[in-house]
């Protein structure tokens, strides 16, 4: 069983990537295999709006979207995590969800069988942050809502998710969830 957290937070220490990492070494303790894929580690171009994407075998923008893609759509598991920036996800997260657009072209769904949310908030944006996921989720994912798992909390600044016991609970809770119904 592999678990693939995409990440749309541009700090490797922050919040968001904290929870996922709890969520990913509880996966691990009951036998997942992991991969964390930092969205702004690679070169995830926005899409550029081509007329013509049903019709390509490939998406003509040369990036790291690609495979990020394929391994999406491979996995067992898929953890999306961001931050809420401005009221909503990430730039990151926002340019590699309109990259699915490609996947959408092309009738393709990820297989993953679960899926799980992870969104940290500073003050609010949080119920916008989550309908976005929600309905990138529908249209990408063919997954049963018992096998969503949504974490949310806030966090103000760089650390301090660390100090919210119970987020940081949940968080591993949820890389349990996701182990044991891929199991």
């Amino acid at each position: 069983m592999k678990i693939v957290a995409i990440v749309g937070s541009p700090r490797p220490r922050g919040n968001t990537n904290y929870l996922v990492d709890r969520a990913l070494e509880e996966a691990q303790k009951l036998g997942a295999e992991t991969e964390k894929i930092v969205l702004s580690e690679h070169c995830i171009g926005p899409c550029q709006g081509h007329d013509d994407c049903a019709s390509r075998e490939e998406c003509v923008q040369k990036d790291d979207t690609g495979w990020i893609l394929d391994r999406m759509c491979e996995a067992d598991g898929v953890i999306l995590a961001t931050p809420v920036y401005y009221y909503n996800v990430s730039a990151q997260m926002k340019a590699f969800i309109d990259r699915n657009y490609f996947l959408y072209e092309h009738s393709r769904k990820s297989g993953a069988r679960a899926v799980g949310l992870v969104i940290v908030a500073g003050s609010s944006g949080i119920e916008d942050t989550l309908h976005t996921m929600r309905q990138f989720v529908d249209e990408t994912f063919q997954v049963r809502d018992d096998r969503l798992f949504v974490v949310s909390g806030y966090a103000t600044s760089i650390g301090d998710v660390r100090d919210n016991l119970s987020l940081v609970e949940e968080a591993r809770e949820l890389g349990r969830k996701m182990a044991a119904v891929l199991k």
